[in-house]
């Protein structure tokens, strides 16, 4: 049976348990020694020993307000896009041939990231266009620069369920000095809440291979996206190394890994107050957050 590392809240406290794949959440005592999860993460050489052997079936229950995201707040968020095959066929794009770089691009970790069933809330519906992205996301536990592709997986503390969400309205801009101006990631990524992220972080140890996992997403109970990572163009321990070659990659980093197909834009579908959005990845659990407008109104 597999679990999770999870951030609970129970009035003003908050605290690290871990979420059993039945739903329960459990405080084993070897996890006192930690603080956070930001904390255990910074120590992952000594925590994986540790964890590896740790008793969750007979750990004492919790009695939880909410679930947060597992880490608060990520020191980056380093996303990739356009990293599934069949995505990019549906977007009018080619799939890239041998030597393709991955994409990136950076979401504000304290201000996007929102936990597993937190709301989405769109603002200016009709011109941002709320567009949903479910994804695999990797946590890294050991960090470094210049990661060869083959140690890159040792690099890795665990993964959990993203849900990229996007303004896609806001993405292209029609008035520019110059072609280069057009695109607008900041505006399109960078919303408050636009990171969906949990329910916990499944060690690295308990996932035998991230590229064979199956994402769903479904809006309003309508599946929208089902899809495995084997149709990544650059696999996980790709983007690891890559990103590395740009950054130093520190512990508490979060990399969401692409999206599959199934997104609303190419269907002229986005998201609504009153929807909900339930994303899961097999093993991994899942986020439901309702959407909502900034008055908190669900229509």
């Amino acid at each position: 049976m597999t679990w999770s590392l999870a951030t609970y809240q129970q009035g003003d406290t908050i605290g690290l348990a871990v979420l059993r794949e039945d739903g329960t959440v459990v405080a084993p005592p070897d996890l006192k020694r930690w603080g956070s999860m930001l904390e255990l993460l910074g120590d992952w050489a000594q925590a994986e020993d540790i964890l590896r052997t740790i008793e969750v079936d007979d750990a004492p229950v919790v009695d939880y307000d909410t679930l947060l995201a597992p880490v608060r707040w990520p020191r980056k968020v380093i996303c990739a896009g356009v990293n599934y095959r069949r995505h990019i066929r549906e977007m009018g794009g080619e799939v890239p041939g041998e030597g393709w770089t991955p994409f990136f691009f950076l979401k504000p970790p304290t201000t996007t990231v929102i936990g597993p069933t937190d709301a989405i809330i769109v603002r200016s519906a009709d011109t941002a266009r709320y567009d949903w992205e479910a994804e695999l996301a990797v946590v890294i536990g050991i960090g470094g620069r210049d990661i060869a592709v083959a140690d890159a997986l040792g690099h890795v503390a665990g993964y959990c369920v993203a849900n990229d969400v996007t303004a896609r309205g806001r993405h292209k801009r029609e008035s520019v000095p110059a072609d280069a101006f057009r695109y607008d990631w900041f505006a399109a990524k960078s919303v408050d809440g636009s990171l969906p992220l949990g329910p916990g972080i499944t060690p690295a140890f308990q996932i035998p291979d991230p590229q064979d996992l199956r994402l769903r997403l479904w809006l309003n109970g309508e599946l929208q996206q089902e899809e495995s990572t084997s149709d990544m163009i650059c696999t996980v321990a790709e983007l690891i190394c890559a990103a590395s070659e740009v950054v130093t990659l520190e512990p508490g980093d979060v990399i969401p890994t692409g999206t599959p197909a199934g997104v609303g834009a190419g269907r002229g579908l986005y998201l609504r107050p009153g929807d909900l959005v339930r994303t899961t990845i097999d093993g991994l659990g899942t986020l439901e957050n309702p959407v909502t407008d900034p008055s908190g109104r669900t229509s």
